[in-house]
């Protein structure tokens, strides 16, 4: 199985788990809340945040902005999306903040001219949203970088992926198995694709959650994923329309501290007896009479 390096660290089987925390857009526009996401993604012990980046225009019909939405940033729904768009100042500042946390960073970028746009940052990776899957041209624009692909695969048949992978190519390349919902049902989180994805495309494979809780996001990593990917807020009532289908620090943590004691569990599948298991073996051990023997 092929391993992906995403900055200084390996991706892949045998590899730690590589936790993304999806900071997105609920930074709600305010650098100052960009810059606590990283510092709270990092505490909890995330090894890269995400960001989106859009050009409006190219993403958004005129009539989708001039939709009426009342929102704390206007009236329309392009006020919202331009209040949402960081520019390369905030960029540069979350930057440090990322280099001052130690933790890797990079975006999904919805468009060619937003992949232009973060090149100047020499991203470690590119995140393709699942809504991209299909946008063949964005795929060929950020494989044209040299960068590794981080490639969800919500919303999408096997045969939509199959063609975005032939674009893309299986060399660094990540897959994440998604259910694009938010938030997601347990129902229709179907984990069990995370093992079928591996064996069909024999690259690394992660998850990609938008569900309530905890549980099946570290479930996913038993099955498998070596990327985990999941969005984080400073508070679920935050105005936002990710806001509730994240996770608050304090709930990012845990499930970060339960993502590592699985993997210490897993173990390597070799069946022994443990040296701490000895004394117990010796005490409580029970040996049957050998009847035929006798």
């Amino acid at each position: 199985m092929k391993t992906v390096k995403i900055g200084d660290r390996l991706v892949g089987d045998g590899q730690p788990c590589y936790v993304i925390a999806e900071i997105g857009i609920n930074h709600n526009g305010d650098v100052g809340i960009a810059r606590s996401l990283v510092e709270a993604s990092a505490e909890a012990g995330a090894q890269a945040v995400k960001f989106q980046k859009r050009t409006l225009d190219i993403v958004y019909t005129a009539d989708e902005l001039a939709r009426p939405r009342e929102t704390p940033f206007g009236k329309t729904n392009g006020d919202l999306k331009r209040h949402l768009e960081l520019d390369a100042d905030a960029y540069h500042a979350i930057g440090r903040a990322c280099d001052d946390a130690g933790i890797d960073w990079f975006a999904s970028c919805w468009d060619e001219p937003s992949v232009a746009f973060m090149e100047r940052f020499s991203p470690p990776a590119y995140k393709v949203a699942s809504a991209s899957l299909t946008d063949h041209d964005l795929l060929r624009a950020k494989r044209a970088t040299g960068r590794p692909i981080i490639l969800s695969t919500g919303m999408s048949t096997l045969a939509e992926i199959d063609a975005a992978v032939e674009v893309l190519g299986t060399d660094d390349l990540v897959l994440l198995h998604c259910t694009s919902t938010y938030p997601s049902q347990n129902e229709e989180l179907n984990l069990r694709c995370i093992p079928m994805l591996r064996e069909r495309y024999g690259v690394p494979i992660g998850y990609s959650g938008h569900e309530l809780g905890l549980a099946t996001s570290v479930a996913a990593v038993a099955l498998g994923a070596c990327v985990v990917e999941r969005h984080i807020t400073l508070d679920r009532s935050m105005f936002g329309s990710d806001q509730s289908a994240s996770i608050e620090p304090q709930g990012f943590g845990r499930m970060c501290r339960d993502i590592r004691a699985v993997e210490a569990a897993l173990g390597d599948g070799v069946k022994r007896v443990y040296d701490t298991e000895k004394p117990i073996l010796e005490k409580l051990r029970r040996v049957g009479l050998n009847r035929d023997a006798a």
